[in-house]
């Protein structure tokens, strides 16, 4: 709940502005705010999948150098 309060505290501020504009652009700023913490931040989960398929696309390039070097092992 302590962590939720500056949230809060920032809403508040925006409905007390007057001038209809600066109150609107408050909002706004919010909004944006808040999107960004909800984005969700790439995972090491999909780092890892890129790093495998990197692995096996080099894997292969070695595989084909391979059969080249020694076609009667």
């Amino acid at each position: 709940m302590i962590g939720a309060a500056p949230a809060s505290a920032a809403v508040e501020q925006c409905r007390f502005i007057q001038a209809k504009a600066e109150r609107e652009a408050c909002y706004t700023r919010q909004e944006a705010a808040l999107a960004a913490k909800r984005k969700p931040e790439p995972t090491a989960d999909t780092k890892t999948l890129e790093s495998l398929q990197q692995m096996r696309q080099e894997d292969e390039a070695v595989y084909k150098s391979l059969r080249s070097i020694c076609r009667g092992c």
